[in-house]
């Protein structure tokens, strides 16, 4: 069985949330939903379990902090070209998120960031495959000349 990858995000709206990653073609499964969290499929390993702050707090003895003013994650996830990148992207601004900065061109890569409703952040990113080959001394080089 291949390694799935839950992503914990707290939401202030569970509602809001279901209808916001429901309008990037991301579907809920039902099984693992309810009305202290969502399950949100991303893809066949990728899940976001967002999850109302009292039902978070029962998982942790640290503070939940308000991703709309500090960052803790930003959830990056890949596409498979540069207008997969900017479909999702209008997606997501269409379904009431922002996007907190401009995109980010560096020839080899591509990437445009958005934020949720509650602010969780994400990454959504492109990069040319010959310059995923080469690995990340090179993927570095490129970013560090580039910067």
């Amino acid at each position: 069985m291949p390694t799935q990858v839950f992503v914990n995000l707290p939401t202030r709206d569970l509602d809001r949330s279901k209808e916001f990653f429901s309008a990037l073609d991301w579907s809920i499964e039902p099984n693992f939903t309810d009305k202290n969290a969502a399950c949100v499929v991303i893809d066949e390993n990728i899940y976001l379990m967002m999850l109302t702050y009292d039902f978070f707090a029962t998982f942790t003895d640290k503070p939940i902090m308000d991703p709309a003013k500090a960052l803790q994650v930003q959830t990056a996830l890949s596409c498979d070209s540069r207008d997969d990148v900017d479909a999702l992207l209008e997606k997501a601004l269409a379904a009431g998120g922002a996007e907190p900065r401009p995109a980010q061109d560096m020839g080899f890569m591509y990437s445009r960031d958005f934020e949720d409703p509650d602010g969780n952040w994400f990454s959504i990113l492109w990069m040319d495959p010959k310059a995923a080959e080469q690995g990340p001394e090179a993927f570095m080089a490129q970013h560090h000349d580039g910067a």
